[in-house]
Formats: C-alpha cells, structure tokens, sequence
C-alpha cells in the first residue's frame, strides 16, 4: 500500500448506520484510491503510516453548484439593495447580472483564473476536494469557453477535481434583447457544440424562469445536450413554478437546483427519475427569501438531497460550504447528517461521481478529511470553528491543519 492512516473514527456516509460510522478504524490507499479499510491492527505494510489520532475521518467534500469564474464584484449592487433600491432600478443604473457579463466578457483568461483563485483555496481549506463550476457569464462562445477553460485551470492549481458546466441559457444578453429564440438557437447551434467538441463542458444547465429562459427553450438545449451526449442539470422552481423539475426529469437531468416553488408532482418526478434535489441555502439567505423548499416531500418521495454554495457575485458571495452546512439545518430544518450527505454523497450522485465519490468505500478515490471533533454532527452545529486537520486526495496529503 501507498499510505495506511489507522486509528480512526471513520464516518463513511454509506447508507446504513448514523453518519455511516465503520466498525473499524483504518484506511489504506493503494493507486489513488482505498484499497482496504478495517482495524488498525491488521493494516497491511505500506510505505507509510499516518496515526489518525482518534480523528474522525470523512469523505472529502464535494460543492456540487458553483459560479466561481466571472469578472468584478456586485458589492455596491448590494449596498443599494440594502438602501432601499429595487432590482429594476439596480439594473437601470448598469448593475445587475449584465453587469457581471459585461466585466467578464472584458476579462482575459488570466484574470479570470487570478480572481478565483483564492474562491476555490478556501473551499479546499476547509476540506472541499470536488467543485463543479459552470460557466453563464460570458453569453457568447468566446467568453464561455474563456470562462470554461478558467474553471479547468483552476483545479490543477488547486488541488481539486474540477466539474465543469455550461450555463448556455443563464441570461439574455444585451446583443439579444427582445429575440430570446435567436440567442437559444446560438446557444443551441453554436457555444454547445463546440464546448463539446473541446472538451470544455462535463454537463449542460439552463435557468428556467420567468426572468430567464421557458420550459419551450429549455428543452430545445436538452435536446441539444443529449445529441452531443451531454447530461443535463437545471435551475429550477426558484422564484416561481414553472415545472422545470419535471422537464429536468424527463431529461434524466443530474440535479434541479434550488426548488423553493416545487411542488408535489414535480419531488414525484424526480423521485422516479432519480434526479437530485440541489438546495441552495446561501441565495435563499442571501435574498430573504420566505419560501422553504418542500423538504417533507423530498424526503418522503426520497429524493436525494444535496446541498453547495451557489457561489456568485449576484445571489450568494459565499466561498464556504461549511457555512452552507450550517444554514442547512437553521434555515431549512435538515439535520445535521442530512446536511453532511447533501456535501458528501449525494454531492457526489449530483455531478454523476456517485461511483467514484461521496463515500468512504474500497474501491473510491481516497478523498479523506481527518478532523477535530467529537461527533460528526460539530460540523454543521457551528461554523467557524472547525478546519480540516489534515485533507488527502487520491491519497496524498494536500492539506495539513
């Protein structure tokens, strides 16, 4: 073996037992991935003994929605906002999402990469080592692909596994006022294949709502995603119903995100097509929003529930999922492990990484992240309190506390 860590806590978040906890207390990592996993005193030889000290060991992280790559800030919008200034009169004065696509269609790729950078080191400071980034600020095929090669760059820089997608149908832009069918068609015909064709995109999204783009538009682009073999994703049921859900479930789509309007027949459609519920508790903080998602019908239609940060400059300028661990439970009533497998294994099932990510189980990618604490449950209870006492990835130490 390449690395034994023994005397362990381990909290699998396999199904099963509270927080997945193991009957044993030892991992070992062979190739970048467990290779076995029991009792300290049956380890196999290895080039190298790590003592867990009684640690309690986790998966590694996963945010599994982001927007970590765009130009500038919106933190005067946000002062505004909190003067009294409503969002027309924001996006009168220049502000809004069009402003973060006109400042990062004017940043190089370089730039890009220098203001994100220090956003992705500190969800790995605090043992975050997957992160999905879309794209959706650029609106054009130049500024997407900028974007989508930013996010790439970012994970080698990082030490994170990067997801990458395509936010094609985010908001309409300025060039395309007024012919919101002509941008689809573009995005459809144009930013789609070729990100495809580069390699650039690992899944496709759309935000379906009344300010954005119809279930008419959004299905073109699905239908578009599956000809060039690309999984779907959606933001979904925000500000109002629309049934997205459903159209993301006819698509067999990875993940409806945020879902604070989805209703009963759209947690049935998920539920039968095995789509994630992606909850988003920063935006629905950030914005003061009133309406919950529907948690009982999630969980009574089990559908797997993740959680991230949502990550953006507009909605939700949080860089910690920790935080989001937390807001999970005060906010919208999930428990403490609830939360803690909505960033681990059902963050994982919400990229398509379920058989690779999200547990602790022979066979997975060694993602570990040790920690001070007496009982899992800590981690979502208080936020600033905790860090990673030491993080692995593919078995290799990454972060020391």
């Amino acid at each position: 073996m390449d690395v034994v860590i023994a005397n362990l806590r381990i909290a699998t978040m396999e199904p099963g037992a509270p927080y997945g906890e193991a009957p044993f207390d030892a991992i070992a990592v062979r190739g970048g991935r467990i290779a076995w996993m029991g009792r300290s005193a049956d380890a196999p030889r290895a080039e190298r003994r790590v003592d867990g000290a009684g640690r309690w060991a986790t998966p590694g992280l996963v945010d599994c929605h982001t927007h970590l790559v765009y130009g500038g800030n919106r933190a005067r919008e946000f002062e505004m906002r909190l003067g009294g200034a409503t969002y027309e009169e924001i996006a009168r004065a220049g502000g809004g999402i069009r402003s973060t696509i006109a400042a990062t269609r004017a940043a190089s790729e370089e730039e890009l990469v220098a203001s994100a950078l220090p956003r992705i080191r500190n969800l790995a400071s605090e043992g975050v080592t997957v992160v999905e980034i879309k794209s959706g600020y650029g609106q054009d095929l130049d500024s997407e692909l900028k974007t989508l090669r930013a996010a790439r760059r970012l994970g080698a820089m990082s030490n994170v596994t990067v997801r990458t997608t395509l936010l094609a149908l985010h908001a309409l832009p300025p060039e395309y006022a007024g012919r919101a069918d002509d941008y689809v068609k573009y995005a459809c015909e144009a930013m789609l294949p070729e990100a495809s064709a580069q390699g650039l995109a690992d899944a496709v999204d759309a935000f379906c709502e009344r300010i954005a783009f119809d279930t008419a538009q959004v299905e073109r682009l699905f239908k578009a995603a599956r000809a060039h073999g690309l999984p779907v994703k959606l933001h979904a049921e925000q500000l109002s119903n629309q049934r997205g859900a459903e159209l993301a479930s006819k698509y067999h789509a990875l993940s409806a995100d945020h879902l604070e309007h989805l209703d009963e027949s759209g947690v049935k459609a998920m539920a039968a097509a095995g789509t994630v519920a992606v909850l988003l508790p920063g935006a629905f903080v950030f914005l003061a929003e009133k309406q919950v998602p529907p948690i009982e019908a999630l969980r009574r239609h089990r559908v797997p529930i993740a959680i991230a940060t949502d990550h953006n400059p507009g909605t939700s300028p949080y860089s910690s999922l920790l935080l989001m661990l937390n807001l999970a439970c005060a906010a919208f009533r999930l428990t403490p492990e609830e939360a803690l497998a909505g960033v681990t294994r059902e963050g994982a099932r919400a990229l398509g990484m379920q058989e690779t990510h999200g547990t602790l189980a022979v066979g997975k990618a060694a993602d570990v992240v040790l920690w001070d604490i007496a009982h899992p449950s800590e981690l979502a209870y208080s936020y600033g309190t905790h860090r990673p006492a030491a993080v692995y990835r593919g078995g290799a130490e990454v972060l020391a506390g």
